[in-house]
């Protein structure tokens, strides 16, 4: 049986079914419209969000929800980011930063899995780096021209290949998390 992404994020699945397939878990996606709360912390969305997905679905899933969070702007955009990018884009972002010598910047993630009668378990993970000067690289989405990961090699998330990206970003570290665990929990069935 499938393990069930619900999620509209095309970019998303794909990053996440690469991950999936190292672990052999068959990944589906469904774009269920769950309640997404609007609130200052990606754990208080994606729990609920989880829940409410596995409850419109009738089977175990998973929701992921993260955020860019701008030091000089005090964690703007934060959960708000998917917001954000589709106002203001990756110029806006810059724009807003046009002034700031302080790049510092992190990527978190949150995933939450839920299954009937359960209650969400959280798997979140952030990755450090900068903001860059100048959107960078075709690959990727949302602000990934921008980002540039500390414990990387002076790329952004779009110059990296999914693989590449996978292996350092927030969301590809939360999401094997979560794939480990439930490896290991489908194991002892």
């Amino acid at each position: 049986m499938a393990l069930i992404f619900s999620t509209g994020n095309r970019h998303k699945f794909k990053e996440a079914s690469e991950l999936a397939a190292r672990h052999g878990i068959e990944l589906e996606q469904r774009g269920v419209p769950y309640t997404e709360i609007q609130a200052d912390e990606l754990e208080k969305i994606s729990s609920p969000g989880a829940l409410h997905a596995c409850i419109m679905l009738g089977s175990p899933c998973f929701v992921e929800d993260a955020g860019l969070f701008v030091r000089a702007l005090r964690g703007f955009p934060g959960p708000y980011s998917k917001y954000v990018f589709h106002t203001l884009g990756n110029e806006g972002m810059l724009k807003l930063m046009r002034n700031e010598s302080d790049r510092a910047a992190e990527f978190r993630s949150v995933v939450a899995y839920c299954r009937p009668g359960g209650k969400p378990r959280l798997f979140s993970e952030k990755v450090e780096g900068v903001i860059t000067f100048e959107a960078r690289g075709k690959s990727g989405f949302g602000f990934d021209p921008i980002f540039i990961p500390s414990k990387g090699d002076d790329r952004t998330f779009a110059e990296m290949s999914t693989s590449e990206k996978n292996g350092i970003s927030h969301r590809g570290r939360a999401v094997e998390k979560l794939f480990k665990w439930y490896t290991k929990k489908r194991a002892k069935r």
